[in-house]
């Protein structure tokens, strides 16, 4: 009976101790993720600069940028969807802003809306430089014959649009009227579940100690001759 007794505190105790240290270790990655994103809302909103020559994916990402210059060429669409808003698409199109000619995405069009034509001439937009990571096994080839597209894809749409593999997500500026919706830059897509994470194996170590301690309970009522 001594032997069971030890045995269910070790068990118990033990399992405790394991899940309140992933509770721990989940509150921590919670300081350091809004930490992250602390860092990325302040580069988003920040003052825009001028293109750097050489973008760097990791040290540019969501740098704010001014762009003046001139959207050229047809633009293309990539399957989207908004908050608010349902399906539609982002509107992607060539920018010609002195010799750089790069990727401006003007907005977001809900799907049954027609996508309104780009303003004509000299333009200034800000917006932010991003490095979308969309594709996996799963996403279809792009349809070139309508253009269409299923995810942001920077090889494939530079080139479609003739243009160098960079994207900037216009925050400011115009860009079209009409059916066109403003789509910034924003930290809401990036996941952030640390502490809903952190209260699960706070409620499991919760749960753990409940049952470990009617178990010790039934151990005691046992070696006392008690069977109920």
């Amino acid at each position: 009976m001594r032997a069971r007794l030890i045995g269910a505190l070790i068990l118990g105790l033990g399992g405790v101790a394991i899940l309140l240290a992933l509770a721990n270790w989940q509150f921590r990655r919670l300081e350091w993720k809004s930490g992250v994103l602390d860092q990325i809302e302040t580069r988003i909103a920040a003052e825009p600069v001028a293109l750097p020559d050489r973008p760097n994916p990791e040290t540019d990402r969501y740098l704010a940028v001014r762009l003046t210059g001139e959207f050229t060429g047809t633009p293309v669409r990539v399957q989207s969807a908004l908050e608010g808003q349902g399906a539609g698409y982002r509107i992607e199109q060539a920018f010609q802003a002195g010799a750089r000619r790069l990727i401006v995405e003007r907005g977001f069009v809900p799907q049954a809306a027609k996508i309104p034509p780009a303003p004509e001439g000299e333009v200034t937009i800000s917006g932010n430089l991003v490095w979308p990571d969309e594709v996996d096994g799963f996403t279809p080839a792009p349809d070139f014959a309508t253009g269409l597209f299923y995810a942001r894809e920077l090889s494939e749409l530079a080139a479609e649009l003739g243009t160098e593999p960079l994207l900037v997500v216009r925050r400011e500026g115009p860009a079209g009227g009409g059916a066109l919706l403003p789509a910034p830059v924003s930290t809401a897509g990036i996941p952030n579940d640390h502490l809903e994470y952190a209260l699960t194996w706070l409620s499991l170590a919760a749960v753990w100690l409940v049952m470990s301690a009617y178990l010790i309970y039934r151990i005691l009522k046992q070696a006392k001759g008690e069977t109920t």
